[in-house]
Parts: C-alpha cells; sequence; structure tokens
C-alpha cells in the first residue's frame, strides 16, 4: 500500500493506474468477436493504434494491416505493418501513409471484413489535404488551431471539413465491406464522431459551424482552405448509407481511468471524489477553479479527517500569448501553484494518459506545498512563466515534471489534488 503522507508518490500511482486501465492490450482482447472468416484488413491510425494492433494480433494471430502512429509509438506486430508520423503538426511521412491506407481500402470488396482502430492523435496522422490545399497549408491551419484556445470539439468539426478522409469518408471507402471500429476516446463526452475527428463516423457539425468556430477564434484560413469548406460538403452525414456497414465501439474511455485511480486512493485510505470525465475550458481558469474548490474542501476538514482527492478529466486548452514551452496540463499544474501560494497540505498532478503534454514529450507536472519555494531559490518567477505559458521549462528547472515515456494509450487530460486535513 502506498504511504498516504508521500502525496507525489501517491498522486504518481493514480495516474499510473489511469494509464494502464487503458491499456489496449487490457481492453481490447475481451471486447474482440471472433476472427472473421475470409479476408480481414486491419487498418487504423492515432497515438494508441500501434499498440491496438498488437492487442489485435495477441487475440487473432498475425493479421494483414496498415495502422499509423505517432513518431516513437510503434510496436512490434508480426503481420500488420505499422508506420510512424509526426503529431501534432502532420508532417510528408504522414500524408504517404495516409494515401497508402486509402489504397488498401480501395481494394475490399463486400465480403471482406475491416478492422479500424482510431484513438486521439488521428486526426493529424491521418492527413488526405482536400482540394488544392498544400501540406504546408494545412500545417499552417493545425497550428492555428492549436494555438487559439478552442477546444477539441470545435478544431475537429473544422478539420473534418478540409480533409479526404474525416468524417466519415475513411469508412465510405470500403462500402459495402463490413467494418467495426475500436475506438479509444480522448474527447470530453466520447463523441465517436470527434474522436480523431471521425473517420469512420460521420460528420460532428456542418460547414457552417466550421465557418462560425474559424470567425470566433480568429483563424486565418489561406484561399485554397477557403474554397474547400466554401465547396460542396465532404464529411459525411452520420445517417449515410454508406456508413450503414459500420459499427463503431468504445473500448476505453476517461471515466474508466479515473475510477481505476479512485481505486488506488481509496487503497491507501483516501476518500476519491470524481469531479468529472469531461471538463474543459483554459487550463488556467480551470486551475484558479479547482484550486478554490480544494481550499474549501480543506477549509471543511477536520484534524485527523482521512485525506480527500478531487479527481478529474476532459482536455484543457490553451490559448498561446508568449512563445514558452508549456502545454495545458503543465500549465494547470502551475496556475493551480500560483493559485494556492504554497498553503500547506494541497498537492496537485496533471498529465495528459498519452504522455505528451502539447508538443513536449512530457506527460505533465506535479506541483505542491514547495513548489513556489523551490522556484524563488533558483530566482524562477512563476508569474512569468505563466504569462509565458513556459509551464514545461519551469517544472524543469524545478525538478517536478513528470516523464513517462510513450504511454501507448490516450483517454486524455488526468488531474488529481490531493487534501490533507488542516494541521
Amino acid at each position: 500500500m502506498t504511504d498516504p503522507q508521500d502525496p507525489a508518490t501517491l498522486l504518481r500511482a493514480m495516474f499510473d493506474a489511469a494509464v494502464a486501465a487503458a491499456d489496449p492490450m487490457k481492453v481490447i482482447p475481451p471486447l474482440l468477436p471472433e476472427k472473421p472468416a475470409g479476408r480481414v484488413l486491419v487498418v487504423g491510425a492515432g497515438k494508441a493504434s500501434a499498440r491496438m494492433a498488437e492487442a489485435v494480433e495477441s487475440a487473432w494471430g498475425p493479421c494483414e494491416g496498415y495502422v499509423i502512429t505517432r513518431y516513437g509509438y510503434g510496436r512490434p506486430c508480426r503481420g500488420i505493418e505499422i508506420v510512424e508520423a509526426a503529431h501534432p503538426v502532420p508532417d510528408q511521412a504522414g500524408v504517404d501513409a495516409t494515401t497508402h491506407l486509402l489504397g488498401l481500402l480501395d481494394g475490399v470488396s463486400a465480403d471482406d471484413f475491416v478492422l479500424c482502430l482510431i484513438s486521439g492523435g488521428g486526426s493529424a496522422l491521418l492527413c488526405a489535404p482536400a482540394g488544392e490545399m498544400t501540406l504546408a497549408e494545412k500545417q499552417g491551419v493545425n497550428s492555428a488551431l492549436l494555438a487559439s484556445g478552442a477546444p477539441i470539439g470545435a478544431m475537429n468539426v473544422v478539420r473534418q471539413h478540409l480533409s479526404l478522409v474525416k468524417g466519415g469518408q475513411l469508412a465510405a471507402r470500403t462500402y459495402p465491406a463490413r467494418m467495426l471500429t475500436l475506438l479509444i476516446s480522448d474527447v470530453p463526452g466520447d463523441d465517436p464522431a470527434l474522436i480523431a475527428s471521425g473517420p469512420t463516423v460521420g460528420r460532428a457539425g456542418t460547414a457552417d459551424d466550421a465557418r462560425e468556430i474559424i470567425r470566433r477564434f480568429g483563424i486565418e484560413l489561406p484561399e485554397s482552405a477557403q474554397a474547400v469548406l466554401d465547396g460542396p460538403p465532404l464529411a459525411l452525414a452520420r445517417e449515410d448509407r454508406q456508413l450503414s456497414k459500420v459499427e463503431n465501439r468504445i473500448v476505453a474511455a476517461p471515466s474508466q481511468s479515473l475510477e481505476a485511480a479512485a481505486e488506488v486512493a481509496r487503497a491507501a485510505g483516501l476518500e476519491p471524489r470524481i469531479l468529472s470525465d469531461d471538463l474543459e475550458g483554459e487550463a488556467r481558469d480551470l486551475a484558479h477553479a479547482q484550486a478554490a474548490e480544494a481550499l474549501a474542501v480543506q477549509a471543511g476538514m477536520s484534524a485527523g479527517q482521512a485525506p480527500i482527492v478531487l479527481l478529474s478529466g476532459g482536455e484543457c486548452t490553451v490559448t498561446r500569448r508568449g512563445n514558452g514551452t508549456g502545454g495545458p496540463n503543465a500549465e494547470f499544474a502551475l496556475a493551480a501553484a500560483v493559485a494556492l501560494q504554497g498553503l500547506p497540505g494541497i498537492h496537485v498532478i496533471a498529465c495528459d494518459t498519452d504522455g505528451v503534454d502539447g508538443a513536449a514529450e512530457v506527460a505533465g507536472a506535479i506541483a505542491g506545498p514547495e513548489t513556489l519555494g523551490l522556484a524563488r531559490a533558483i530566482d524562477l518567477n512563476p508569474e512569468i512563466a505563466l504569462a509565458q505559458n513556459d509551464a514545461h521549462t519551469f517544472f524543469e528547472k524545478i525538478g517536478a515534471q513528470i516523464v513517462p515515456g510513450p504511454t501507448l494509450t490516450n483517454v486524455n487530460d488526468f488531474r488529481a489534488i490531493l487534501i490533507q486535513p488542516p494541521a
């Protein structure tokens, strides 16, 4: 049992449990049907997709297939070919891999069975710019969306309408073959149409919705992208006949991971409180709100009471104001530390379950009563770091980053605030 008097170790154990609960090797084999007779083709994309492919082959044996994952997230498979490409901004490797994948699907027939493996990250890894858009223009739009502060759902609505593969178009290439899509959810609310921009599901919003998102968040589109958006719709309606042979099934979601973390807390004698698995908004704003909630909880505790841990998931966003290196989870932890001002008895962890917070190879960070003191000891100003969106640099300098490496899954943000009773 983890010592409840060691908050940092306990918080890390909860994060590790959250990640383990979404491991494809754990969740996929029990949910797979018997391997169909005839030709079976396995395709997919996302940060967890290679691990998902590995899990499929552990149950079905070697399979024909082609899966696109993030650099460093590949896994050994016996038949399925694993290709790596860039995330969160696509690159030429992703374009080439997507072209190859679509070519494979063009060859299927009504007698074939297609198993599609989709997880978060698939929006960047499945890259097929529509119309006259170049890769450079696609990269520019993606970067602008990421820096805008738009929630993931809004970003994916826009992406669906600028692509030849998203919004049900991947599945349309297989019709009338049967398709089963297994999804690991990284989106608040677990809407399959928003996971990796819904390549086998259909659109989550209309072109008018996409135009309104672009206006609201001040995204400047190149002429080629605007022409695609103003042209005939590409993303399919969910009731489209070409999607009638597809079954979409979520196999792992943030709620499961939060409950796994809660079990770790209970085993250590803590009282877990799951706030929500689908929180969104600016990371610093959510941090201020949860810091205030933690202070209120602590104020109502009595001496000797079991510690309480507040658990939450979802996806924070960051509106880029400075030129620092940071991500929404590290920014949440830093903003929480600033809000708490070193008050005793409250510790915070915020990490992305895929091991990558923003574009950095860092999952997130941990903060506690000692955080600001450690910063002051090396003349590090937390307020300036926050203003510059430089949370990763801040936590690196005080040795408080969480760097698990590729986790091979992705159920989005994990946050825990451990609250001890007042001394």
